[in-house]
């Protein structure tokens, strides 16, 4: 069973109507971008209408973010913690990447949220999964990888900070944060970045190093992962695409480097002309900026012609 089936299958006799409704309301919030004085998702209501909107998004992000990792060097990882995991949507994106996951563990604060994940993934073909009620301040279980994702807008400054110590402090090999690819969901990313520095981590993805962001002055790092609608999605949200792209930023982490020479991150679309294939790039010296490939370079021509937004160049052999 898929995630979209998933989905389908639970939302089945509920009215479209009140979930597009519930989602309105949910999307309303979000775009706020304040801390929560009371938990965002408070009714069955509202946990139904967050899965349907906002898990096939976080599902597509994070799938992004791990696949990235992977081919800088991040290896096999046997069990994951998310924090503030709402749903699950991590839980099948890191099931999709290392189907061989001993166990998942989602540590969310809403009973109702949680609910809803073990419903969702009943009859699913997924790793063992434990859904654990977590609240701010509490321990976090030893992971290989601990993920937060879409989590801290809803919180102070302080407390994003804690929350990113416990996530280090817990991680065993990786930690990986995705907040929305705004110029506010950078500046979280950015401070997640700094404090993981601080603590002795290396950037493994997207950054292909670990001096200042050459983008934060001017810009924003953010990448984008296609996210392919149901019909149920579509009703939820009002679209009428069979797509749509969920811009996010993000950045994991490793206690330590990975392989060897890192490569340049692809941080805008490739702009590709009749012989020519236009990167805009950052850079392992610390640098961004373009770089033309043209047809009289071969090899490196046809590999930047199959380049996407968030590649590493040059690709990996």
């Amino acid at each position: 069973m898929t995630l979209r089936e998933a989905l389908e299958r639970e939302a089945s006799g509920t009215s479209t109507v009140a979930l597009a409704a519930a989602v309105e309301r949910l999307i309303g919030r979000y775009r706020a971008v304040a801390p929560a004085r009371d938990p965002i998702l408070a009714r069955p209501a509202d946990v139904l209408a967050y899965a349907t909107y906002r898990m096939p998004a976080t599902y597509a992000a994070v799938q992004h973010a791990l696949t990235q990792a992977v081919a800088a060097g991040l290896g096999s990882i046997s069990t994951v913690a998310d924090l503030g995991g709402g749903t699950g949507a991590t839980a099948w994106a890191a099931a999709q990447i290392w189907p061989s996951l001993d166990r998942v563990t989602v540590l969310e604060q809403v009973p109702e949220a949680l609910d809803l994940g073990r419903r969702l993934v009943s009859g699913a073909d997924l790793p063992p999964i434990t859904w654990t009620r977590w609240r701010l301040g509490e321990p976090v279980p030893e992971a290989d990888l601990v993920t937060v994702s879409y989590v801290l807008s809803e919180l102070t400054a302080q407390q994003q900070a804690d929350v990113v110590a416990r996530a280090q402090t817990s991680a065993r090999r990786a930690v990986l944060v995705i907040e929305p690819g705004t110029p506010d969901g950078h500046r979280r990313i950015l401070a997640a970045r700094s404090a993981l520095l601080d603590l002795g981590w290396t950037p493994l993805a997207p950054c292909p190093h670990a001096l200042a962001c050459p983008l934060a002055e001017r810009d924003w790092c953010h990448f984008s992962a296609r996210v392919n609608r149901s019909a149920l999605h579509r009703k939820v949200k009002g679209g009428e695409l069979s797509h749509e792209d969920e811009k996010f930023s993000y950045i994991l982490a490793v206690p330590s480097a990975v392989g060897g020479e890192p490569a340049a991150r692809v941080v805008r679309h490739p702009q590709k002309r009749k012989g020519l294939v236009e990167l805009q790039l950052c850079r392992p010296d610390g640098s961004a900026g373009r770089e033309i490939v043209s047809k009289r370079q071969g090899p490196a021509y046809k590999a930047a012609r199959d380049l996407e937004w968030g590649d590493a160049w040059p690709p990996a052999d």
